[in-house]
Order: structure tokens, then sequence, then C-alpha cells
């Protein structure tokens, strides 16, 4: 019997659309199947002779609930705002012409078509806003500010939006409302003049509003090795520094940082090292006002916190599966709802490290390198909400993000 084609019966607007509707209908079908979350179990290991047990996840591999169509590529940002929804950020051109068939002329396949940039999602999985792109940002001297590769993501307090980029002369941080407008930016896409500059960035990696103090810093660290801060109530300077609070050194990387340079020097990595590696992945602030900077390419975090003048000061290294190579380890860092635990997210043994706060205990690990629920490929962003839960998100050929869901604390 001779086969029957559909782009015999149907005309390529028909073929199209048929094709769209019979996946829509396929899709709703299996979500509404997985309505309640499905929780699977994450590989740990406790940690021999610790003081006190882990906290333990399940993964809901249900979260989050995209519109049927769409498709979100590399996640380099992860927020979760004061409502406890969840903030994503992905890279749309990070997916290729095979995945968004609704995309091309005439359209290839039945699914699919990229998400927003940024997306706004419940604790449940339902995408509540989204935007993003060229259409948002502004020009100068016409050049438009959106990032060609964004990378890094922080929503404060008053409910505003950062973002920075670590593409080819995206030395840029801009900020927009929840809904997408802009408001104001640090640095300018195609400027960048070094570690010692107090108005350029250099590939910012990832951002820190602390609405109380009204200090942005910036973890600038993928062409610059630096952590830089800004008045967010004035948009002055107000200091930087480099590793162990000296200033900034070790120079600045040579030309644009692509991924093939992700793994490059490897054999190099310094856990004592005097200055910060050439990719500082992360900043953030605990309750307590203690500062987290993700030194990835020497393994480790580095402490600071601010003296009685508002001068930022070194209080100790935290060296994180040390002996690691590839990709480095320490990529992002996230805090239990009661400040009592430490995450933190190392890329190279797709783990997540778990301390004590208080001592930095080592209590323990849990996931793995893998695809499935629970496990990670590259794994770059760590978030908490105010339930303990965390949620994760992977680059590079992971491009997902995973809902943790807290199952027991100490």
């Amino acid at each position: 019997m001779p086969r029957l084609s559909l782009t015999a019966l149907w005309s390529p607007q028909q073929h199209a659309r048929g094709l769209a509707a019979f996946l829509l209908l396929t899709v709703a079908g299996m979500q509404a199947a997985h309505a309640e979350p499905a929780l699977v179990d994450l590989e740990s290991y406790p940690e021999p002779g610790a003081s006190k047990p882990m906290p333990t996840f399940k993964v809901d591999a249900s979260w989050p609930r995209l519109p049927d169509t769409w498709l979100i590529g590399q996640v380099p940002g992860l927020a979760v705002d004061k409502h406890d929804n969840v903030w994503v950020l992905h890279r749309p051109n990070s997916l290729g012409q095979l995945d968004l068939a609704l995309e091309q002329t005439p359209v290839t396949g039945v699914c699919c078509e990229a998400a927003p940039h940024v997306l706004q999602i419940s604790p449940a999985g339902k995408v509540l806003n989204s935007w993003g792109g060229d259409a948002i940002a502004p020009s100068i001297q016409g050049v438009n500010q959106w990032p060609e590769v964004v990378h890094g993501l922080y929503v404060d307090d008053n409910d505003t939006v950062w973002l920075g980029g670590n593409g080819e002369g995206d030395h840029v941080v801009l900020n927009f409302t929840a809904d997408g407008k802009f408001i104001r930016q640090f640095g300018e896409r195609n400027s960048t003049d070094g570690n010692a500059s107090k108005t350029t960035l250099g590939n910012p990696a990832d951002i820190h509003h602390d609405t109380d103090s009204g200090e942005v810093i910036i973890a600038d660290g993928y062409i610059n090795k630096r952590i830089i801060g800004f008045n967010a109530n004035t948009n002055d300077f107000s200091q930087y520094w480099g590793a162990y609070a000296n200033q900034p050194g070790g120079g600045t990387r040579e030309g644009a940082f692509d991924v093939s340079q992700a793994t490059a020097g490897a054999e190099n990595i310094n856990t004592n090292a005097q200055n910060f590696g050439d990719i500082i992945h992360c900043v953030t602030k605990a309750s307590d006002g203690r500062i987290y900077v993700c030194d990835r390419r020497n393994n480790r975090l580095q402490v600071f916190k601010h003296d009685s003048e508002g001068k930022v000061q070194f209080v100790r290294d935290l060296v994180i599966a040390g002996e690691t190579m590839g990709l480095g380890t320490a990529t992002d860092v996230a805090f239990s709802p009661d400040n009592k635990y430490l995450y933190v997210a190392d890329m190279m043994n797709g783990r997540i490290w778990v301390l004590w706060h208080d001592t930095y205990e080592v209590l323990g690990s849990f996931g793995r390198p893998g695809r499935y629920p629970g496990q990670f490929t590259w794994l770059h962003s760590l978030v908490s909400d105010s339930q303990g839960n965390l949620y994760t998100s992977e680059v590079a050929t992971g491009r997902r993000a995973q809902k943790l869901v807290l199952q027991t604390a100490n």
C-alpha cells in the first residue's frame, strides 16, 4: 500500500496549522496527566562524620509548565522574587533551526518556538510574565544595548530586574521593571577599559542589589577580574575590589570570551591565587551581610563583609572541591531561609554542596552529572525560595531549569 503524505492532502498552510493543532492537543493531554508534581529522588552524598545531617530534596520533574510550543535554551540566570515567583533568563539564540521548526519559513515541523528571554514563573510552574530582546532596550549611538549573550539575573526587593551579558562587546548591566520597561544601565556595550575603570564594565557575570544599603554590586568577571559597586540612588561608582579585598589585579582577558575558553587553563587552577581567576561567576549577599564571590576558575568562594564605613573587608576563602579541573567548581551560591545552610553549585562535578553556614562545615553534597531529573549538565545558577526549595539552571547542552523540593531540614 502506498504511503499517505500529509503534504499531498493539505496545502502548506493547512499542513502547518494541522500539525500545530495536533501538537497542542497532545501536549495538553500530557500536561493534564502530570498536573500533580512528579517527585524524583536525588543521589546524595553525606559527609562521613558530619555534625549535622543535610537537608533532603526531591526533584519536581513536572516543573515548569511552559506554553505548549515554547522551548528554552541555555539558562544562565535565575532569581526568586519576594513573592516566591521564579525568574528565568535564557538564551533563545542558543537554540538552532532544528529546535525551532515553527519559526522557519516555511514551517519545517510540528514544534517549537523560542520563549522570550525573561520568564516569570509561579512556584507551581505557570508562566506569569515574559519579555526581553532588542525591542525593549535603548540604543546608544546606534548600538542596541541588549546583550548579545545574556548572563546573570537578579530581582530585587523593589521587583526590578537586573541582567548582564558575556558575549562579544557585552559590557553592560541593564535594569528593568517587572514588566520589562527599561530603567537604567551601568556600562555600555562595546566599551571597556580595564579593572581600574569606574564607569565601564568588562562582561559582567552577576548582579546583587541591596535595597536597604542602596548599593549595586556586580561580578565584573569575564573580561575584567573584579567586583564593582555603584550607588543605586545616584548611579555613581562606590568601590571596587579584587581577591582578598585588594586592588583588582591579574590583568584582563584578551579578546572576547567564547565557550571554548570555559576550560582553558584548567591546569593552572590555584585555590591560593592572589588575584581572581578569569571567570568571576557570582556575587551575592546573605541576610547577615556576608558577601560571597564565586572565583570559579580557582575553585573557591571568597567571603567579604562591609566595615563600619561601608568599605569591603576580606573574611576568608572557601575551597570547593579544590582538586577539580575542567570547568571549575564554584558557580553560584544560595542560602536556606533561616540562613543555617549555605548551598554551592559545582559546575564541573554536577553537584550542590551543603555547608553549615555559621562554621562552613561541609555536610555533604547531592546531584551528579547527567540529563535526568536531579542530574546536571553544566550546572550554572542556584537560588532558593522562602519555603527552602532550590531552583537550578544549566547551560551548554543542559538547557533547562529544575525545582528541588525541600523534604526535611535539621
